[in-house]
């Protein structure tokens, strides 16, 4: 961070304290009672907090307050005056995030404080409201009443929020993600079914697809399969009137991979990855369309038809490698994820050794929050390869830790494949590794 940014991030701050009328006293005395409360009390005095809030905004050279610090004032800014949880676009909590960015945080580390600020949202029961800016709620409030009043500053906020949950799959458990796009699910539908102006309708039918295929996918994963075909369902339907066949095809895929895992056989999926595939080289997105060859390449190797899986994979690494400067779903799909279809395809075609590696280089690169459900399953089907390269102990230890993966999301795919993995390692049910991985499959995930 520059000298000017550093700046930028103590006048957000000290903006953020007067604007509540407070002291630097007055800050330090909240600080202290926030650690209090969160029962984490801070063995300094109001002076000496008082002295770190003023190197925070000092004018000249500004410090970044420690993370302890920066979750206390993330539980401070996070409230309004009367006691609510505010978190959106405007809100003192962002700014604050904001400032923090300036004065040289970490993404990783605001990240995490995000993720706690979502995580005290559901436990208070603020549900969306905590998620949409201060503005927001009140043209939300005045578009459900009466859809013509309905404007840009209502899509964005729905927009936003449906953005929010989507970032923090593999952050919160699926149960809390549930809660906060619950509300967002029937905004879009109760405007749907109202008089919106024709101008923002097709806006309107892209946020409501999204939200809906995002609804399904966290239906599906809470085991309640009959509300995730009926969002599905919906999403296609919003996906088709908002006129981009990129965006059906990203609901064809999502409701194809839950159908894998929820129904008998593969021709549903199969059915599903056809259209998903139509859809996506009707154009639009490049990286779209890479995505749905290699999930088609996933459903012909899972069939056993190694020819046709191996022609989806090269069609899928095509795209991949094309130009992709200013798709619109350019970060929706990586190289890291089609390593992981790449050892799927080995694993039920090809070389175990193969999908061993492919399997690793696609873990080692899903980092990011928003992967770690899928690095999961990429870990799982890792240890699926050991299994068949005759090492079995060594799958055990890989699948401890995808374990406690699927056990802090409540993901339903890492838990199958958990499964699966284990039925494969019964052949060793005698050895001491394999009652420890038991007892913690048992104690994580209840089977």
């Amino acid at each position: 961070m520059s000298a000017q940014d550093r700046l930028v991030g103590a006048a957000t701050l000290k903006r953020l304290r007067l604007a509540r009328g407070w002291s630097l006293a007055d800050t330090a005395r909240a600080v202290i009672r926030a650690a209090t409360d969160l029962g984490q009390p801070l063995d300094a005095s109001v002076a000496s907090v008082q002295r770190s809030v003023a190197r925070w905004e000092s004018g000249k050279a500004p410090t970044l307050p420690a993370e302890r610090y920066q979750l206390l004032l993330a539980h401070l800014y996070a409230r309004t005056a009367d006691g609510r949880i505010v978190l959106g676009h405007g809100s003192d909590a962002a700014e604050l995030l904001d400032a923090l960015a300036h004065l040289g945080e970490s993404e990783r580390r605001l990240n995490e404080l995000r993720t706690l600020l979502m995580r005290t949202a559901t436990d208070s029961g603020a549900g969306m409201l905590a998620l949409l800016g201060p503005s927001a709620e009140g043209s939300l409030s005045a578009a459900l009443a009466h859809p013509g009043r309905l404007d840009e500053s209502v899509l964005d906020a729905l927009r936003t929020v449906v953005g929010d949950v989507n970032g923090s799959v593999g952050s919160l458990p699926f149960v809390r993600l549930q809660l906060l796009l619950s509300p967002v699910i029937e905004s879009c539908r109760r405007l749907l079914a109202g008089p919106v102006p024709d101008a923002l309708l097709p806006g309107l039918q892209t946020v409501a697809a999204q939200a809906y295929t995002l609804g399904g996918r966290l239906a599906f994963e809470t085991r309640d399969d009959d509300a995730s075909r009926a969002l599905y369902t919906a999403a296609t339907t919003a996906a088709s009137a908002a006129g981009a066949p990129w965006r059906r095809s990203v609901v064809h895929m999502s409701h194809a991979l839950v159908t894998l895992y929820s129904t008998p056989g593969l021709d549903e999926a199969q059915q599903l990855v056809d259209a998903a595939v139509r859809d996506a080289r009707a154009g639009g997105s490049v990286t779209i369309r890479a995505r749905a060859h290699a999930l088609q390449a996933e459903i012909a190797a899972r069939r056993g038809v190694q020819k046709s899986a191996q022609a989806a994979l090269a069609l899928a690494w095509y795209d991949m490698d094309s130009d992709r400067d200013g798709d619109p779903a350019g970060t929706s799909f990586s190289a890291a994820h089609l390593r992981g279809f790449e050892g799927v395809t080995s694993l039920y075609v090809g070389d175990a050794g193969a999908a061993h590696d492919y399997f690793a280089g696609s873990a080692t690169a899903l980092r990011a929050p928003r992967e770690q459900v899928q690095r999961a399953i990429v870990a799982t089907d890792q240890a699926l390869a050991r299994i068949r390269l005759h090492e079995p102990e060594s799958a055990a230890d890989l699948l401890h830790g995808c374990i406690d993966a699927a056990s802090a999301t409540g993901g339903r795919v890492a838990s199958i494949r958990l499964r699966r993995a284990r039925r494969e390692l019964r052949p060793w049910r005698r050895e001491d590794w394999f009652a420890d991985l038991d007892d913690h499959l048992i104690e994580s995930l209840g089977a």
